[in-house]
């Protein structure tokens, strides 16, 4: 070997052994070791334990828009995240329309929580129970083996009293679940992200009749619907009548969610399935209902007209001021021994002051409704932790009663601007609305070290939108806060980036929440809406998936 190869390899030999004591010098700066969180998978509940090094441990309840962008952005150097939900993946709620219909594919629209980028995070398939805040633990029951995984949940009962079949296959799915065993997590911040559940304001027949756009599990059930409907319909054995049935699509609410599946619907009919059902197809109807005078109320006068000009072109009805009264099985005015109704599974939708109407399928998107978990879990009343709170305490007495202050339209858990966990005095009977709050007036406190993000949690003076995108940047939020120490000295702003709705044959609105770049529509707009969906998807994956399938 040349003297100048040996000087090389001996030069190379020295930055390795630099490169060494450098890493080892900042592992011992921080007295936390690297290898156990960041090299190591650790799957069961004792591993947490056995691995906290120190760190402080952060307990996130939900994988949702709020709970996974917080865990995936927490410093693992300072934190040990431990993510408890019953849902092992993140989903990208804006493209199950899309998923739905078959326009794209169901595994561009989650990202799991397990994965080798995310090792630092540690997940436990579980629904939380309840939360003891004076000795920091949360009470959660296992959640691996439910039949409902994977779908929308739907608050409270709809059952009619002619659903003999729902009532048994209802009950068929909680024989089929098993009750997890309950054990306990102690965490030094607690942070609840638990989301909502589907609103479904106990219409009969919606809760076990209807579909719904809020898991992939739904998205999937609405793509085999969708074909079951043609493929019925396309047999000589069905007659004209019960094949028109068939063929019209009801969906309920005419907010973004419902608007866009509307249009999605109508792209796959009338792009693709047209060619595989040429007479079926032209037997499509697709109907949008909605209690309130217009859709797609969130948009200024200028873009909702030219919402329903372009959906009335696509022959897509609108019935506005309509009520569902019911959604019962079972096709109007056919007989139930007639040949032509077995196995049809369609359904009649009774609107009030208009004639049942038979449809092969109803999609229903009214809104959300608060977790039970915030209700009833949460709702009971507290031992103040007097080790954990910040705040107005004035006359209060330490072990006093108190109850997290939640607003009294929504049931939302009250925040303040540091997304703090807000309670009162049981005493205190003044009911919490934004419009009517005067904190400063009574007597309330904040828990340090208990978080409210998303869907179920509300700032105690603002109106902001349940909306993914309120979620994730509160999630984002948190964690930069939390990891640079400055939660005392910064508030949470909201910053609006526009609202966005599909209204097919490439053509879609766009409200910006700029007043420079204003108001976009038409083709445009389009480009806007999947450059930005683009852009917000979790992983590199997805993102070169998603416009192959486009």
């Amino acid at each position: 070997m040349s003297v100048k190869a040996m000087h090389m390899v001996r030069k190379k030999q020295f930055a390795c052994v630099a490169s060494s004591r450098s890493t080892s010098r900042v592992v011992s700066q921080s007295n936390v070791s690297l290898r156990p969180y960041i090299q190591s998978r650790n799957a069961t509940i004792s591993a947490p334990d056995h691995n906290y090094n120190k760190r402080e441990r952060i307990v996130i309840l939900g994988s949702g828009w709020a709970s996974f962008p917080l865990a995936t952005a927490l410093d693992p150097r300072k934190y040990q995240v431990i993510l408890v939900s019953p849902r092992s993946y993140f989903v990208f709620t804006p493209l199950l329309a899309e998923a739905a219909c078959g326009t794209i594919e169901l595994r561009t629209t989650v990202e799991p929580v397990r994965d080798r980028r995310r090792t630092h995070i540690q997940y436990v398939q579980a629904w939380a129970d309840s939360v003891d805040f004076q000795n920091k633990k949360v009470r959660v029951g296992e959640a691996v083996v439910d039949p409902r995984q994977g779908l929308g949940l739907t608050a409270g009962s709809s059952k009619s009293e002619n659903d003999k079949e729902s009532d048994e296959g209802e009950q068929a799915l909680q024989n089929q679940r098993k009750k997890g065993k309950m054990f306990d997590l102690s965490y030094d911040k607690l942070v609840i992200g638990v989301g909502c559940y589907l609103q479904t304001f106990g219409t009969p027949g919606v809760k076990e009749h209807a579909y719904f756009l809020k898991d992939v599990g739904d998205a999937r059930k609405i793509r085999r619907r969708l074909l079951e409907c043609f493929e019925m319909a396309s047999l000589p054995t069905v007659t004209e009548k019960v094949k028109d049935q068939l063929m019209t699509f009801a969906i309920v609410g005419g907010g973004p969610t419902g608007v866009e599946f509307a249009a999605e619907l109508h792209d796959i009919v009338f792009q693709d399935l047209r060619f595989l059902f040429p007479e079926i197809s032209k037997k499509v109807r697709i109907i949008v209902y909605d209690v309130a005078p217009k859709v797609l109320s969130m948009f200024d006068a200028k873009l909702g007209e030219y919402a329903m000009e372009t959906l009335r072109r696509e022959n897509i009805e609108v019935r506005t001021s309509r009520k569902i009264e019911a959604l019962e099985s079972g096709l109007p005015g056919i007989s139930e021994n007639d040949s032509s109704m077995a196995h049809t599974r369609g359904l009649t939708l009774k609107v009030k002051d208009e004639a049942d109407l038979g449809i092969g399928m109803c999609v229903w998107s009214t809104g959300l409704a608060q977790n039970p978990f915030v209700e009833k879990s949460l709702g009971g009343t507290h031992t103040l932790p007097t080790a954990d709170i910040y705040g107005q305490l004035s006359d209060i007495s330490d072990g006093a009663s108190w109850r997290i202050m939640q607003d009294g339209k929504t049931g939302s858990v009250m925040t303040d601007h540091q997304l703090r966990v807000m309670l009162e005095p049981v005493e205190q009977t003044t009911t919490t609305t934004p419009e009517t709050d005067d904190s400063n007036s009574k007597n309330y406190t904040v828990l340090n070290n208990v978080f409210a993000i998303g869907d179920c949690a509300m700032m105690h003076d603002t109106m902001y939108p349940a909306t993914a995108q309120v979620a994730s940047q509160k999630g984002y939020w948190l964690a930069k806060r939390l990891n640079k120490n400055d939660l005392e000295s910064s508030r949470f702003e909201f910053k609006n980036l526009g609202t966005m709705a599909y209204l097919g044959g490439a053509n879609a609105i766009m409200q910006s929440g700029s007043k420079s770049l204003g108001n976009v529509s038409g083709r445009m707009a389009w480009v806007i809406w999947k450059g930005a969906y683009l852009t917000k998807t979790l992983s590199w994956r997805n993102r070169i998936l998603l416009p192959i399938y486009w």
